[in-house]
């Protein structure tokens, strides 16, 4: 029993480290997404390229640091109402109207270096094919969109320039964001395009974490077998 003393504490360090790694990582800065069809802001269920809004409906767009879940993340600061959006816009056969509305978030929410294009959230009346998804209605009124090879929403009229749904680590600062993880896992999505925003994955101290635990697991083996001879 005591042979295996070794090998049970390291599998013992090894699945705290497992364990701990998500709570290192639990808010993000990213572009969540919402639907307003009901007229309040509910965290969307599917992202922006499977979402297929209806005619008459808002969807809602929200650069901020939040929590990967609904009840927890920002809201677009604006109202989800189609009729101040779309009212002025005439219904065009063969078209829908949606609402969009786009919230680039507070300065303190800011990646490093950079500033929301404006403060106000920003609304516009996109006009599409039927079919058309929730990123086509972003793409008619907010251009130019990034994406990353995830196909997560970066960017949104090119902001932010950098980066794409960065991890930060518990009572961190909104600045002091890690590059080494992916974004919300339900996150809003779309065609993805390659580039240098973040990968998925662990932290690489993690990783480290559990490659040290391996080498002292494989030792402590290593000698109870020689014990043994």
């Amino acid at each position: 029993m005591r042979r295996l003393t070794p090998l049970v504490l390291a599998f013992g360090i090894l699945l705290t480290l497992v364990a701990a790694g998500p709570a290192l990582a639990s808010s993000y800065r990213y572009w969540s997404f919402w639907d307003g069809s009901a007229g309040q802001w509910a965290y969307a269920s599917l992202g922006p390229s499977m979402a297929r809004p209806a005619d008459g409906s808002a969807w809602g767009f929200r650069f901020a640091v939040s929590k990967d879940a609904g009840d927890e993340a920002a809201r677009p600061r604006a109202a989800a109402d189609f009729g101040a959006v779309c009212g002025a816009t005439p219904a065009a056969e063969g078209k829908k109207r949606v609402a969009v509305v786009v919230d680039f978030g507070l300065p303190a929410d800011a990646p490093s270096g950079e500033k929301p294009p404006q403060d106000a959230p920003r609304s516009a009346c996109a006009q599409l094919a039927p079919e058309a998804t929730a990123a086509e209605a972003l793409a008619a009124v907010a251009k130019p969109l990034r994406y990353n090879s995830a196909a997560l929403l970066c960017a949104v009229s090119g902001y932010p320039k950098q980066g794409c749904g960065e991890p930060l680590a518990e009572g961190s600062g909104s600045g002091t964001a890690s590059a080494t993880a992916s974004g919300p896992a339900d996150g809003p999505d779309s065609a993805s395009s390659a580039g240098s925003d973040s990968g998925s994955g662990p932290s690489a101290g993690l990783l480290a974490g559990i490659a040290a635990v391996a080498a002292l697991a494989a030792a402590a083996v290593w000698q109870s077998r020689r014990r043994t001879r």
